[in-house]
């Protein structure tokens, strides 16, 4: 069960007590009230040098010479590695979340946002969201609509997920047989690639085109590096859910921490980086100074990956250090599989 890790079974028991202790009530943990709270079968003498051990080793932290103990990093995450179970979700939560998720299920932007949103309210964490990496999408199909004589709309639709389009200006060809003759080729020679592959290689793929059309060809070119780019600028696929929850908890109660937690969403690009460098199978979860974004020190992070088709995104939650982490898991997790089951295209 102790995955290289010093602790004995004893000291185990006692860091999950402070851990859940700490949990509920945001202070210290004493002795005699892990005593009273849980049944451990020692004393509140043999707790009390318990934590006095578990501190030595880096597990605990005591504020004042009077006070209880507090987990630190290093406890949080022996306890999501080793102690941690996925705690069982109520009907009340798991409804919530599909009613969000049911309301907007034909539309993948608005989607996402629901979902972190339901996250935020029934975790009463800071649920984010990263949009589906659309480089790594199959195009499926790619159609020109006429809108007027002299404007276009492309239109990239992704393999079982979502769609990219986009108004060009110019003046295009006269019939609908010539858009079609034009998104015939285009579909010939890109179909099936990754945007990624197609980024990097359209003007070799494409560049026998037949000489019939080439202006409206040469329109859909000029537009190529936009309609490829692998994602919006820094920070715009970043999706946060309201902090109401979050900043009412009981670490954000100095002005000092609730503007740590401010700047934190302002600074969308950074999480965007951090929420890229999570690609992961199942749920990754990371606690305190183990962040290498520098905002996120003093908080933790728990994500899954979503599917739309054949791209990916991640959601989760931002929360403090001091976290239900067994309660958060399950939900990211479940949301997650939500997410990806109402996927359009699915």
């Amino acid at each position: 069960m102790i995955k290289d890790h010093d602790l004995n079974e004893r000291e185990a028991l006692v860091l999950d007590a402070v851990i859940r202790t700490f949990v509920e009530t945001a202070a210290p943990a004493a002795s005699r009230t892990l005593a009273h709270r849980y049944e451990l079968g020692v004393s509140p003498a043999t707790i009390r040098n318990t934590m006095s051990d578990l501190t030595r080793k880096g597990y605990l932290s005591q504020p004042h010479a009077s006070a209880g103990r507090m987990p630190t990093d290093k406890a949080y995450r022996y306890y999501v590695d080793t102690l941690m179970r996925p705690g069982k979700l109520t009907p009340e939560e798991t409804g919530r979340i599909e009613a969000a998720l049911w309301l907007s299920r034909t539309v993948e932007e608005r989607l996402l946002a629901r979902a972190v949103k339901a996250l935020s309210v029934v975790t009463q964490e800071l649920g984010v969201g990263l949009a589906p990496r659309m480089e790594e999408g199959i195009l499926e199909k790619i159609d020109l609509v006429g809108v007027s004589r002299d404007r276009m709309l492309i239109v990239l639709a992704l393999r079982s997920g979502p769609v990219r389009t986009i108004f060009v200006e110019g003046e295009r060809a006269d019939s609908d047989a010539a858009l079609d003759s034009v998104a015939g080729f285009l579909n010939e020679r890109l179909a099936g690639q990754t945007l990624r592959e197609i980024r990097e290689t359209y003007r070799d793929r494409l560049a026998e085109a037949p000489a019939e059309h080439a202006d409206l060809l040469n329109i859909f070119l000029e537009q190529a590096d936009g309609l490829f780019a692998p994602r919006p600028p820094a920070g715009d696929d970043v999706v946060l859910g309201p902090t109401a929850g979050l900043a009412a908890q009981p670490e954000f109660a100095d002005r000092e921490h609730l503007r740590s937690l401010l700047q934190l969403t302002e600074q969308r690009d950074l999480l965007a980086e951090a929420l890229r460098d999570r690609r992961a199978d199942g749920i990754v979860i990371s606690i305190g100074g183990e962040h290498a974004v520098a905002p996120l020190v003093d908080f933790s992070m728990v994500t899954a990956e979503y599917e739309m088709g054949s791209v990916h995104g991640t959601i989760g939650v931002i929360g403090p250090t001091r976290m239900p982490y067994d309660r958060m898991v399950s939900l990211v997790e479940y949301t997650a599989r939500l997410l990806s089951t109402l996927a359009p295209g699915d």
